[in-house]
């Protein structure tokens, strides 16, 4: 089976969490089925990192696909005009988006559908754009995966589409998180927090991720006493304005947030294993890999108790409501208490069995499998 895969995000340094997904399971799926032949489709001359195994044939399509417009012309001029050049019999799409009239067998992978319940987390040319066109994508693909038994439902319900036409196929964690050594925290928090403690907070900073109450939660508990605890804030800064560069201003404990912007996957494991822990408040998620990830550095967990985070975290981690400062203020403080912390860690490695990549790219292959076999 000749197998394209829309793997224009696959960006050397440059990875979101829907990056990680298409490489992680693209390269699964190249290794465990080398009797098929693969063709990734790029925007860009890629990294030969990505090429993950003689099975595989890169496609650079123009133009380069990093706004609406481009966008356009990106799936709707060139790659109909590619699945037809190389004769492919089934594509997929692990960031959604799609040829509308593909003709080929499509798969599609909707993460979550955070833009049709909330504006203003997006740019405007970017929110119109989704907001037109994934549900579009959603009815025209033979078949559509998603990562949360929540995002499922959402998407069925949002979109009017049969349940039985979406698969879930979850998400994993990067091989890189892990627990650290007394020393290698050690060494790290020199680095990173001048030796003191700290919790952690890591996300692309959006609207929606809701670091604006963390913020506020944070200046909270320093103001309970803690006058060594750091907040570091890990990610870089798509969205600072309104309600977040206000709390931001108004913090009497500023001098104690770090923010180091995008960190390497290795100081990153290290910096999450070494944290006192995770919050995670974010308002809106399909999945929420960042809870996922600190079970597997076996670091305490506090997370929003909204969509589809009960589901990922399960009894492994306290949850808050994340438009009340004061809630998540206080679940930092009750996680003072190490005997709770280790509770919820223990907890978290029996929770983190349910979720890895392999499984996602069985799941995945499941999936592409009924695509291509009812067209």
């Amino acid at each position: 089976m000749r197998i394209a895969i829309n793997t224009r995000l696959l960006l050397k340094g440059k990875m979101d969490g829907i990056g990680w997904f298409t490489a992680e399971t693209a390269r699964r799926m190249v290794i465990n089925h080398p009797e098929h032949h693969f063709f990734f489709f790029f925007d860009r001359k890629p990294d030969q990192a990505f090429i993950y195994g003689a099975n595989v044939t890169p496609i650079v399509l123009c133009p380069q696909a990093r706004h609406p417009v481009l966008w356009y012309l990106y799936f709707e001029w060139a790659t109909p005009r590619a699945l037809k050049k190389y004769k492919i019999d089934l594509y997929l799409s692990p960031d959604g988006m799609m040829p509308l009239h593909p003709k080929v067998p499509t798969l599609t992978v909707i993460h979550d559908l955070n833009f049709e319940h909330a504006t203003g987390n997006l740019k405007p040319s970017h929110q119109r754009y989704m907001g037109y066109y994934f549900q579009r994508f959603a009815r025209n693909a033979t078949r559509v995966a998603t990562v949360s038994s929540y995002s499922k439902k959402d998407i069925a319900e949002t979109y009017g589409i049969d349940p039985s036409k979406i698969d879930v196929v979850y998400d994993g964690a990067h091989s890189n998180y892990h627990p650290h050594s007394d020393k290698e925290k050690a060494a790290i928090r020199h680095r990173f927090s001048n030796d003191c403690p700290y919790i952690i907070f890591i996300s692309t900073i959006l609207k929606r991720k809701n670091l604006a109450n963390l913020l506020i939660a944070f200046d909270k508990v320093k103001q309970q006493g803690h006058p060594d605890l750091k907040l570091i804030v890990v990610g870089s800064r798509v969205w600072w304005q309104d309600e977040l560069a206000e709390a931001y201003d108004n913090m009497q404990h500023r001098e104690d947030v770090i923010m180091p912007g995008h960190v390497d996957p290795t100081d990153l494991s290290a910096l999450l294993s070494a944290a006192q822990m995770l919050v995670y408040p974010s308002y809106f998620e399909g999945f929420g890999i960042p809870i996922l990830e600190a079970m597997y550095a076996e670091t305490a967990v506090v997370a929003s108790n909204t969509t589809s985070m009960p589901e990922v975290g399960g009894d492994a981690v306290m949850y808050i409501d994340p438009a009340n400062p004061e809630s998540i203020a206080n679940a930092i403080v009750s996680l003072d208490d190490e005997a709770l912390r280790q509770s919820l860690i223990e907890k978290g490695r029996r929770q983190r069995a349910l979720f890895s990549w392999e499984r996602t790219t069985e799941l995945l292959w499941e999936s592409m499998m009924k695509t291509h076999s009812n067209p």
